[in-house]
């Protein structure tokens, strides 16, 4: 059973005077396309570590990079673009959802002005690959939307993890919110869907400019990694149906 009494708490580490920023929400989820395409965007503003989320309801494990120990959920921030992304090292339990949001909305949610939260979702065909669609929690930000060239669909749908609670709670909390669901690889990290999102929706969003080439080459190796796989497999089934003829002839002599 989920801990009813777990919570977050939100530390600040830096002073960044950013106005009106937009929070970017990527963490980790289909395709990891809202981690491959926020830690871009981190890295591409050189946002500033504003600060970190801590919980006992997060699994107990340090992470580290370039050989220093960091919080599992960062907050980055910068000034010139005014934005704000959330990031998380690894997919976060089901009973950590609720404390986060709780967290966001409690105590990050005065910081920033409207909040784009992404959500990775199968892709049913290759074509539909990268398909961005966008829905709001009010009208304004719907209007927002279109005049990006964001389809918004008329059927209706859900969305559930993290990111469905993250929305829900700036819905109910009236924080202007937008989610973004990018059509992704069905089985793997898909960096071209990531590319996709942040050329097609959030460039014209928040008004930056990301350069996305790293991604082309992170999909370039994925591919080149798929082929190398599928080429083994094949010589291993090649293998096995060998031994498989060679033992049924020997039956037989």
């Amino acid at each position: 059973m989920p801990d009813q009494t777990a919570s977050a708490s939100f530390e600040q580490v830096v002073q960044v005077s950013a106005e009106s920023p937009t929070l970017i929400e990527g963490l980790p989820g289909h395709g990891l396309v809202a981690s491959i395409a926020v830690d871009q965007i981190t890295d591409q503003l050189a946002l500033e570590h504003y600060g970190n989320v801590a919980s006992d309801a997060f699994p107990p494990i340090v992470t580290f990079e370039d050989g220093l120990v960091q919080d599992l959920v960062r907050v980055y921030a910068g000034e010139n673009p005014a934005v704000m992304t959330l990031e998380s090292d690894l997919a976060l339990p089901q009973q950590s959802f609720e404390p986060l949001a709780e967290c966001v909305l409690e105590e990050l949610a005065d910081d920033f002005e409207r909040a784009i939260f992404l959500a990775g979702a199968p892709a049913q065909s290759e074509e539909r690959l990268g398909e961005v669609t966008g829905v709001a929690t009010n009208d304004e930000i719907r209007t927002d939307l279109v005049d990006a060239g964001i389809t918004v669909p008329e059927e209706p749908g859900l969305v559930g993890g993290i990111t469905g609670t993250l929305v829900r709670e700036c819905f109910q909390a009236d924080v202007p919110a937008a989610l973004l669901i990018v059509r992704s690889h069905p089985f793997l990290p898909d960096p071209g869907a990531a590319k996709s999102v942040i050329e097609n929706a959030l460039e014209p969003l928040v008004e930056f400019d990301i350069d996305t080439t790293a991604l082309d080459e992170q999909a370039d190796e994925i591919q080149q990694r798929m082929q190398q796989v599928a080429k083994q497999y094949q010589q291993m089934a090649e293998e096995q149906q060998g031994k498989q003829q060679q033992v049924q002839t020997g039956m037989f002599q």
